[in-house]
C-alpha cells in the first residue's frame, strides 16, 4: 500500500470515528424518557386514543378529529423544540405551558 492510500484510509478512519462519537454524544443528550417529557407525551398519546375512540363511536366527526390531531401535533412539535434547546429535557415551566395547551385540546374532546 502506498503512502497516499494509507493517508486516505487514515483520514477516512478518523472521520468515521468522529462521526461515531458525535452521534453517540447526541443520542445521550436527547432523552425522550425524561420524566417531564414522558408525562407530556403520555398525555398526548392518551388524547390521541380518546380522539380516535370518539371518531369510532361517532361522537365527533373526522373533520373535528383532524383539527384536534393537528393541535396535538403542534403541541408535540413544541415539546420537541423545547427539549432540543435544553439537551433533551424540558423545564417545569415548559411542562406547565404544554400541559395548559393539552388542557385546551382535552376540553374539546367530549367526555365519556
Amino acid at each position: 500500500m502506498n503512502a497516499t492510500a494509507r493517508r486516505v484510509l487514515t483520514i477516512t478512519a478518523i472521520a468515521l470515528a468522529f462521526t461515531g462519537l458525535a452521534s453517540t454524544a447526541n443520542a445521550g443528550t436527547w432523552s425522550q424518557n425524561h420524566p417531564r417529557r414522558a408525562q407530556v407525551n403520555g398525555r398526548l398519546a392518551n388524547q390521541n386514543h380518546r380522539i380516535n375512540q370518539d371518531v369510532r363511536n361517532g361522537t365527533i366527526t373526522r373533520g373535528q378529529a383532524r383539527a384536534l390531531h393537528r393541535d396535538d401535533h403542534q403541541i408535540r412539535q413544541e415539546e420537541r423544540d423545547m427539549a432540543h434547546q435544553d439537551d433533551g429535557h424540558i423545564t417545569g415551566s415548559e411542562q406547565h405551558v404544554l400541559n395548559q395547551q393539552e388542557n385546551g385540546v382535552s376540553s374539546q374532546i367530549p367526555p365519556k
